[in-house]
């Protein structure tokens, strides 16, 4: 039986991650687990300096007030801290996106979905941006139900 108690939401705050939220979102309700959304801080992060980025993750938040949420802000690689704060927080499920990257680009830049996949103890669902969808735009106050 597929037993789920707590998964981990990782966010680059990305149009690639943000879809994954709408899955972690969906499951979380599903297994009534708790959702911990993190993000990794690194020099070249899209929401730029670590005060920035903190504030950022801590404006996502479910609509679903049942779901329990912690957020998690960690520095360092984002694949190697992803993978220890699995192990260490007994994490049952990762939801993460990918950039989809391929060829040249993914041997230069490695790939954090693949890396976590490979490490972490547990299951880990990657969500890619379907062909021809536009991507989704970060998770709004409106959408995550904050004021």
């Amino acid at each position: 039986m597929f037993n789920v108690q707590r998964i981990l939401y990782a966010t680059d705050f990305s149009s690639y991650s943000n879809q994954a939220y709408f899955h972690a979102i969906a499951l979380a309700e599903r297994y009534e687990a708790s959702l911990t959304i993190i993000h990794v801080w690194t020099a070249d992060s899209e929401c730029g300096e670590s005060h920035s980025c903190r504030v950022q993750l801590e404006t996502i938040r479910p609509e679903n007030l049942g779901i329990p949420v912690h957020h998690v802000f960690l520095r360092g690689d984002p694949a190697d801290e992803l993978v220890r704060y699995t192990y260490d927080a007994n994490i049952d499920l990762v939801v993460m996106g990918t950039h989809g990257r391929t060829g040249l680009e993914r041997q230069l830049m490695g790939s954090v979905a693949e890396q976590v996949m490979r490490e972490a103890p547990c299951s880990v669902l990657v969500v890619k941006l379907p062909k021809g969808q536009p991507r989704a735009d970060r998770p709004s106050a409106e959408l995550s139900g904050v004021a």
